[in-house]
C-alpha cells in the first residue's frame, strides 16, 4: 500500500481524535507537534520519513516496540499494549505533520 493510500485512509479521521490518541497513550509527554521535547517534534519525524514508502509501517513498528539511537541517546519506551490499528493511526498522523 502506498503512503498516499495510507494517508487517504486516515484523512477522514478528525485530527483531534489522533491528538487525543497521542495524549491518551502519553506520547505528548515526550513529543510536541513543532518543537523538540525529550523526543523529536512530530513535524521533524514527518520530514525525516518523507518520501519513504515503508514509513507508515516502520513508524508504527517503532511506536509499538520502542527504539533508541535514531534521534539521540534517549530511548523511546515501547508501547506493547497499543493496538496495531492505533499504532498505524498514530504513525499516519505523525507522518502528516500531526495535523
Amino acid at each position: 500500500m502506498s503512503m498516499a493510500a495510507v494517508f487517504g485512509l486516515f484523512a477522514a479521521l478528525p485530527a483531534h481524535a489522533n491528538l487525543a490518541l497521542a495524549q491518551k497513550n502519553a506520547c505528548m509527554a515526550c513529543h510536541a507537534v513543532d518543537k523538540k521535547l525529550v523526543g523529536p517534534a512530530y513535524q521533524e519525524i514527518a520530514k525525516k520519513y518523507a518520501g519513504q514508502a515503508d514509513a507508515p509501517a516502520k513508524l508504527a513498528d517503532s511506536i509499538r516496540k520502542g527504539g533508541s539511537g535514531k534521534w539521540g541517546p534517549v530511548p523511546m519506551p515501547a508501547q506493547p499494549a497499543l493496538s496495531e490499528a492505533d499504532a498505524k493511526t498514530l504513525a499516519a498522523w505523525v507522518l502528516a505533520g500531526a495535523k
